[in-house]
């Protein structure tokens, strides 16, 4: 794209914005041209800002002034139009003043959602993806492709929840794992966050529906080193500066694999009933990905290597804002969201 090309978008835009806010004759359909303009998914300006690395470099310091321009302006038309609108509004309500007012509360985000928002930031800014995938899956998807024996206890019934033969509720978001590097080819960087399903008792920890979070790297040369930098980043982000170690564990689909604790957020390591006196906490689970998980999806096991992970945004948000049962977070209670989102 030319810089002049550009410069006609960066004009319709100017031209088509103002009309629309100028069009604009209540607050919902304000809000309605203010998303449409600027909003941050589908909004035109952010899509103008996808279309600057396709400029030469010469022309991105011209080229980015002029889109925050508009921008500006744009928020500047947008501010006069609401104060028109809650003026015109004002003169037209008939309030009775002599009546108390009543408290009035906004709704706010669930914190287990807070936290999954927050986790993709993170790993949006080390260049991963969001990856979703259906959660009625298929037994090669959800075992075994993931190098699930078939006699393996994750198979029993007892443990997952069928939905007829050879369907059943994925017990895990892995299945996304596959179908990513059966459509794409390496590399791959992808966080792939959903609801998993298990026939677990509705205890103070466990809940047969649960949100997950796993992560994929995917590339020739990658190791341990890679995975184990990129989590203590994670960790270092999410929680502040704090320590973090890795334990060795066993998964089927990777090997080696390792859980990943952090530094108790309570007692700071100096051992707590949360902490059951370690001093640490447990928020993951990771490892190199199996050859046989590679092949499995179509890539070449002896040429591309890679690291995965999975956790929990419910038990990060237990520790987030010291939540002592996970039944707390299925209460729906407006009073504890309050307090969280405040």
């Amino acid at each position: 794209m030319t810089l002049s090309e550009f410069q006609q978008l960066v004009t319709s835009l100017a031209a088509d914005g103002e009309n629309m806010i100028d069009a604009a004759t209540t607050a919902a359909l304000l809000e309605e041209a203010r998303t449409s303009l600027l909003g941050r998914k589908s909004g035109r300006l952010p899509e103008l800002f996808k279309q600057l690395p396709s400029l030469a470099p010469t022309e991105l310091r011209e080229a980015g002034s002029l889109i925050n321009a508009v921008k500006a302006k744009l928020e500047a038309h947008l501010d006069d139009r609401r104060r028109q609108l809650d003026a015109a509004a004002s003169s037209q309500r008939k309030v009775d003043l002599t009546m108390p007012a009543r408290r009035q509360w906004l709704g706010s985000k669930h914190p287990v959602t807070l936290v999954i928002e927050e986790i993709e930031d993170i790993f949006r800014g080390l260049g991963f993806t969001i990856a979703l995938g259906p959660e009625a899956e298929t037994e090669w998807y959800n075992f075994t492709s993931l190098n699930f024996p078939p006699d393996h206890p994750a198979l029993d019934l007892h443990d997952t929840l069928y939905l007829g033969e050879n369907v059943l509720l994925r017990t895990h978001t892995s299945p996304v794992q596959i179908r990513t590097m059966q459509k794409f080819k390496p590399p791959i960087r992808i966080l792939s966050p959903g609801n998993a399903y298990r026939r677990d008792f509705f205890d103070a920890s466990h809940a047969p529906m649960f949100a997950q979070i796993e992560g994929l790297a995917i590339d020739e040369g990658v190791s341990f080193v890679d995975l184990k930098a990129t989590l203590t980043h994670f960790a270092n982000r999410f929680f502040g500066k704090t320590k973090t170690r890795f334990r060795p564990s066993y998964f089927p689909f990777t090997e080696p694999s390792a859980e990943m604790d952090v530094e108790c957020q309570l007692c700071h390591g100096s051992g707590c009933a949360s902490c059951k006196g370690t001093g640490w906490m447990e928020i993951l689970g990771s490892g190199m990905v199996h050859p046989s998980v590679l092949n499995a999806s179509g890539l070449d096991g002896d040429r591309y290597t890679g690291w995965a992970f999975g956790m929990g945004p419910a038990r990060i948000a237990m520790l987030r804002y010291d939540i002592p049962d996970i039944r707390i977070l299925y209460d729906s209670d407006v009073r504890f969201l309050y307090q969280i989102s405040r």
